[in-house]
């Protein structure tokens, strides 16, 4: 048995769509019918007004090719709109998901942790309503149309059918010819543009180094690699889309003289009329054909765009269904971890192993490099553990579902990142404001005495990632919004490294208050100011546990070995 090829997510996404898919070709089919309607006029007019001399005739006549050109703008509408509406569905099943895939490709340092995936997204949900798609519904209009040639003359209908083989194939011509050129330049436009977003990030440095002429120049570079291959497909793209008006025209004049030399033979059905209707059934069976030619390049666009986000879902699939968990107390197990960076197979940390009970207090010191922000990372549950694991009252912090597992968590990262917003929405994760909690928070890290000093208070805007605040006024804010709602267990990395003696002995009240109530801490520090406040200490050498204990025993452990070191 040949086994099936499963479909994608996104191949799934658009099948749901078949219902709208439906009604929009009946709206085709019903509009394409009425092209019929200038053909027909034309021959009740000569047919019937000339011989008659009946003027109530042609009235009747034109009220009636009126209406049918009414009918026939209201269908084509209807159909745009229902195609619009599915648009919107599609963005309505997927923009979530996108976005989570989004930023758990970020959080893996994998391809994909840009707004990118948002602009494939919005590109498909657009081509779904663009002439191309639109013309494509009227496929089997063409193929009625094909059919009424036969009536009037197989020849006529074998000629209509050669001249439509001719259009595809210029068509694969365009294709072949263009699609190489327009796939590099997106890529290099995607380049450039995140070259452009990453540089304005380090905007103060480039700046202060005088960088921006040749940050510049780098950029240019992609840039008009970018306009150049745009240029050179829509050359030819240009090409082929003359080649295939001159085939619809000349296809329109040939059949016209076809059905006057199949007239003069006497093989025309219906007599000289069908000479003129051949030849304007003719045109209309290439109008679909030349509306996709001359609009290719939204077709390559929509179908890179399907290609790279149906990859990016492929590669991140959705995170399953986890079973609701108790609040955690805050107990942590790390066994025998050995933890990469996303992507490498370089171990970090080999072979980790301790322990805490909720309330205790871990502070772990070493060098740099040596492990402890990689630690933090599986701590928290943003990188998962090539071995081993990591479990807070029993369970795989990484499996936990972190919508439910984070407002039990803290979390200060080494290099603190704060989102545009208020001071009280950035403590309070920008959930709900609960004002108590929030000043709670400021309070713990004497943060609510500068605050209210500011015009605005706690509605003041940080600025985008914390830019209207100094370094270490973003450190106390993120540690604000770390020990938030008093979670149980919190993750310090570096939580001292912009404080000042004044924030350092905040700190330290901070841990032993939130220790009282029952709170967890691993703290990650260079410094030993914190060390006074700690329970355990465990020492990171190169990625290895050096010590791990009480941190009296600890302690002692490093005096004597740098004293044996210093002899």
């Amino acid at each position: 048995m040949i086994a099936q090829k499963k479909s994608t997510e996104l191949a799934r996404a658009i099948t749901t769509l078949r219902p709208y898919f439906l009604r929009a070709g009946w709206f085709s089919l019903g509009s394409g019918l009425l092209v019929l309607a200038p053909s027909g006029y034309m021959l009740e007019v000569y047919g019937r007004v000339i011989n008659s001399g009946s003027h109530l005739t042609l009235a009747m006549l034109t009220v009636l090719v009126l209406a049918a050109y009414c009918l026939m703008e209201v269908l084509d509408w209807a159909r745009a709109e229902i195609m619009c509406q599915a648009g919107r569905k599609l963005d309505q099943d997927l923009r979530n998901r996108v976005f989570r895939a989004i930023f758990d490709a970020g959080l893996k340092r994998i391809p994909g942790g840009t707004i990118q995936p948002l602009n494939d997204l919005r590109t498909i949900r657009e081509f779904l309503h663009s002439p191309p798609a639109l013309a494509a519904m009227e496929a089997p209009v063409s193929l009625i149309l094909v059919g009424l040639m036969y009536a009037i003359s197989p020849i006529l209908g074998w000629s209509a059918v050669a001249g439509s083989l001719v259009q595809v194939f210029v068509g694969w011509l365009n294709d072949k010819s263009t699609q190489p050129s327009l796939v590099a330049s997106n890529r290099c436009a995607i380049a450039a543009q995140q070259y452009a977003d990453s540089s304005l990030k380090n905007a103060q440095v480039i700046e202060s180094m005088g960088m921006l002429r040749d940050i510049h120049r780098r950029w240019m570079a992609r840039q008009r690699e970018s306009l150049d291959l745009q240029a050179l497909a829509s050359d030819r793209a240009a090409s082929y889309q003359a080649a295939t008006k001159f085939l619809q025209v000349t296809m329109g004049s040939l059949l016209l003289g076809l059905g006057a030399w199949l007239l003069l033979n006497n093989e025309l059905n219906g007599g000289a009329g069908m000479m003129i209707v051949g030849s304007i059934l003719g045109g209309r069976i290439f109008a679909p054909l030349v509306q996709i030619v001359t609009q290719w390049r939204t077709v390559v666009n929509a179908r890179d765009a399907w290609q790279r986000l149906d990859a990016m879902l492929t590669a991140i699939p959705p995170k399953p269904v986890t079973m609701p968990l108790p609040p955690p107390k805050g107990m942590l197990h790390v066994e025998s971890v050995v933890a990469c960076a996303p992507g490498s197979n370089m171990p970090i940390l080999k072979n980790v192993t301790f322990s805490l009970d909720p309330g205790e207090v871990l502070a772990v010191v070493g060098p740099s490099a040596s492990g402890k922000t990689t630690l933090a990372r599986l701590l928290v549950g943003l990188w998962p553990a090539a071995n081993g694991k990591v479990r807070i009252d029993g369970a795989d912090i990484f499996s936990w579902d972190k919508s439910e597992l984070g407002p039990h968590i803290g979390y200060l990262p080494q290099d603190v990142e704060l989102l545009d917003g208020t001071m009280a929405e950035n403590i309070a994760r920008f959930n709900e404001i609960v004002p108590m909690k929030v000043k709670a928070a400021a309070l713990a890290v004497d943060l609510h005495g500068y605050i209210m000093s500011l015009p605005l208070g706690y509605d003041s805007p940080v600025g985008r990632e914390g830019s209207l605040l100094s370094g270490g006024q973003r450190q106390r804010v993120a540690l604000a919004r770390a020990i938030y709602g008093n979670p149980a267990f919190v993750v310090l990395d570096e939580p001292n490294s912009s404080l000042d003696d004044a924030g350092d002995a905040a700190l330290a009240s901070l841990i032993l208050n939130l220790k009282a109530q029952g709170t967890t801490f691993v703290v990650m520090t260079h410094r030993a100011s914190i060390l006074a406040v700690v329970d355990k200490v465990l020492v990171l050498r190169d990625g290895m546990t050096q010590h791990f204990g009480a941190r009296a025993e600890v302690l002692a452990a490093l005096k004597e070995a740098n004293e044996k070191a210093a002899a």
